[in-house]
């Protein structure tokens, strides 16, 4: 079994920044890819970013492009998502999920998931 735990969310300014942290435990994750998601009340789950544990491929949704920043602390077991810039429309809950292959850009190509933390970005 996998089990992700989501961290670091809360409320901020526009224009301000938040690290999130996921933390990873159970079967390692070679082969499978790491991303960031998130949803807004009402709105669809959407991916943020990606990466490969073992790669340098990354990907980010043209919204978050040159703002977040996704890496991976392999001695921690934990993947991060840094977040500059933060815009209202940035609200949301943030999840962090395992592919079930090598990569994948689709939510339900994904099976492990957090449970969440909340960003709220106030104007």
């Amino acid at each position: 079994q996998v089990q992700l735990v989501e961290s670091g969310g809360g409320l901020v300014q526009a224009g301000g920044s938040l690290r999130l942290s996921c933390a990873a435990s159970g079967r390692t994750f070679s082969g499978h890819a790491m991303g960031w998601f998130r949803q807004a009340p009402g709105k669809e789950r959407e991916l943020v970013a990606t990466s490969s544990w073992s790669g340098g491929i990354t990907y980010y949704s043209d919204s978050v492009k040159g703002r977040f920043t996704i890496s991976r602390d392999n001695a921690r077991n934990t993947v991060y998502l840094q977040m500059n810039s933060l815009k209202p429309e940035d609200t949301a809950v943030y999840y962090c999920a395992r592919s079930r292959g090598s990569w994948a850009t689709n939510p339900y190509e994904y099976d492990y998931w957090g449970q969440g933390t909340q960003v709220t970005v106030s104007s």
